[in-house]
């Protein structure tokens, strides 16, 4: 009977172990994909801020040529 109680408490440490991990496991991929979804975010942010900025210099660039002639 004892060695049936050693087997049982050695397969509960193994589950309770595998279920740490698999927690862990599971809190490191939720903030791996939040961090890549602020990262897209900011991604849409900067190409935003690129077009605003591409806008503004063919403008300015038109009011030159304009004032060259």
């Amino acid at each position: 009977m004892a060695k049936k109680n050693r087997m049982k408490n050695a397969a509960v440490k193994i589950g309770s172990a595998a279920g740490s991990i698999d927690g862990a496991a599971h809190k490191a991929i939720h903030k791996a994909a939040a961090a890549a979804h602020v990262a897209r975010q900011e991604l849409t942010e900067v190409s935003k801020q690129v077009e605003a900025l591409k806008k503004q210099l063919k403008k300015s660039s038109k009011r030159l040529q304009n004032a060259l002639r």
